[in-house]
């Protein structure tokens, strides 16, 4: 099951029918299916992750949904991506520590250290650089984790950018009440505590040409 939060996150592609779309971390496919059925089963939804068994997962999810345009591949996020051509969109739901599902998930706040938020954090500046290599010019990087903290969010991006000058940040501009109340700049900053859902990061950016 997807929380509110993790739902937008798909909602914030915006992906459109007939553009290749590239989940690079998709797990059992949840946001993978949410990008397809945004496209009417028009262009492609790359989905990659590195354990075969979830992949296998969301080839039984996507025949249930009837959703024909998602293509698999495992990938551990190191060497060169499984994915051929420039992309319009990547979805970069990384790996992080979970602190922002804490309100639903008690028992982590023991078993999370400060190593891990420092590990974590070089393991997603590398997917954002690796995945942000295949996007074309006017292509855009969605970076989503479900934690509040700044090391994994804001300091990622900020990172990528100082590595790739390119990138720009393309705000979510909606006139709809809660997006407004969610963002911090030119991300998104959901909290349990203010928001009710689980707390996240989101940040949507642009590959100039």
């Amino acid at each position: 099951l997807q929380d509110f939060a993790s739902q937008m996150v798909g909602a914030i592609c915006a992906p459109q029918p007939g553009e290749n779309w590239w989940d690079a971390c998709a797990g059992e496919g949840g946001k993978t299916l949410h990008l397809a059925d945004q496209m009417d089963n028009r262009g492609v939804v790359w989905a990659t992750d590195r354990a075969a068994w979830r992949l296998d997962r969301l080839r039984l999810r996507a025949n249930r949904a009837e959703l024909y345009n998602v293509r698999r591949s495992t990938w551990d996020g190191t060497g060169a991506p499984p994915i051929q051509g420039r992309l319009h969109g990547v979805l970069l739901d990384a790996p992080c520590t979970g602190v922002g599902t804490w309100q639903r998930n008690p028992h982590a706040r023991w078993s999370t250290r400060p190593e891990d938020v420092t590990e974590l954090a070089a393991l997603q500046l590398r997917l954002l650089r690796a995945t942000a290599s295949r996007l074309g010019p006017g292509g855009r990087l969605v970076y989503s984790v479900c934690t509040i903290s700044r090391q994994e969010g804001a300091d990622r991006i900020a990172a990528l950018r100082a590595a790739h000058p390119a990138f720009r940040p393309d705000p979510v501009r909606a006139s709809d009440a809660v997006w407004q109340d969610w963002r911090v700049g030119d991300h998104l900053e959901i909290l349990p505590h203010r928001h009710g859902t689980d707390g996240f990061f989101i940040s949507r950016l642009r590959r100039e040409a």
